[in-house]
């Protein structure tokens, strides 16, 4: 079994000004962000970054608006180069990539998703799903075949001869996803993605993307500054601040443990309920319990709190795959949904 992580990023550092490599001597001496732009002119984007991204899952970059997340994402395929660092892609240190080299590894192995859609609007909806394919070389009869299929896929079977602008930004959006469905990359790279949509619409398309992921198992790398986003896509979360990771990880072991006060403050305002997962607070199984029935470890919490009535004296058995794993009692359950009294409270 290989372990390599699909995407390693090592000591990554972006320092945007006139002398970056003067000015990363500072950062690595202490120099805070602010006081890089005060005193020496220089925007450091990105801070010591060391972020494994496995095959199959879906990583998802989040932090407010100038944190750095965007210039991350565009490291990934060399949109933007670092100052320092390492962006290692199946073991590839893209760095050392000829021109060539590159051109080959952003066709072949990732696309990408845009906030904007990015569509072309003097080509149709199938053309459009098409063009990776296209810049490749591949025959019309089969990158129509299978742009095709994965229009069909997302919905959008019928609107293969409609342009762009005939379309809502949902099904805009949803063209976005066909056209990296059909180039068939392994990696998927997707910035600020469902941004730009009504909320609904949004929601519809974070379910898409899971139906998808749940088919085809892509490595999938998505920006967000939602935490209610973030945490319902991602199986593992990666939090910036200017620049710098704060905390990574499981997202409900981030939302049960954060480690910072920033982390704290992010989460405190987050349903629970709505959040967390059966199987992040469950305990071991009790022989002697008497269990009301059984419910899946996958499960939210606020749907056991329905089938329970909101009972607080019932105790369930957490079943996955038809095992036994472990057992709820809803006190428990009830302790869980209370957050943790930050740092800030604290000390008032």
């Amino acid at each position: 079994m290989n372990d390599m992580p699909k995407v390693r990023l090592r000591g990554l550092y972006k320092i945007f000004g006139t002398d970056p490599a003067e000015a990363l001597d500072h950062v690595r001496n202490g120099t805070s962000k602010e006081d890089l732009l005060v005193q020496h002119k220089h925007v450091l984007g990105l801070q010591d970054i060391n972020v494994d991204m496995q095959a199959g899952e879906i990583t998802v970059v989040m932090g407010l608006s100038g944190s750095g997340k965007s210039t991350l994402i565009r490291h990934v395929n060399r949109l933007i180069d670092p100052t320092a660092g390492e962006i290692l892609v199946d073991g590839v240190d893209v760095m050392g990539l000829s021109e060539d080299g590159l051109r080959k590894i952003r066709q072949d192995k990732m696309s990408m998703v845009f906030q904007k859609f990015a569509l072309l609007p003097h080509r149709s909806v199938l053309h459009n799903a098409a063009m990776a394919l296209e810049v490749r070389g591949v025959s019309e009869a089969d990158r129509t075949a299978e742009a095709m299929k994965w229009l069909a896929r997302v919905g959008l079977q019928g609107y293969e001869n409609h342009y762009p602008a005939q379309l809502s930004g949902g099904m805009q959006q949803r063209v976005g996803i066909a056209r990296a469905l059909t180039a068939n990359t392994d990696i998927m790279l997707m910035d600020e993605a469902f941004s730009a949509l009504d909320p609904l619409i949004r929601t519809d398309m974070q379910d898409l993307l899971l139906e998808l992921q749940e088919e085809l198992h892509k490595t999938i790398i998505f920006i967000t500054h939602d935490l209610d986003e973030a945490l319902k896509l991602s199986d593992h979360l990666v939090i910036l601040k200017d620049g710098a990771v704060v905390q990574q990880g499981e997202p409900q072991d981030i939302l049960l443990n954060p480690c910072d006060p920033y982390i704290e403050d992010f989460v405190s305002d987050i349903n629970r309920a709505r959040v967390l997962r059966i199987r992040s607070v469950m305990g071991p199984l009790n022989a002697g319990a008497d269990y009301a029935g059984d419910v899946d470890a996958d499960d939210n919490l606020e749907s056991l709190i329905a089938v329970s009535g909101g009972e607080t004296n019932k105790i369930y058995r957490v079943v996955k795959d038809g095992e036994a794993i472990g057992q709820l009692d809803m006190r428990d359950l009830v302790r869980a949904l209370v957050p943790r009294v930050s740092s800030a409270q604290q000390s008032a």
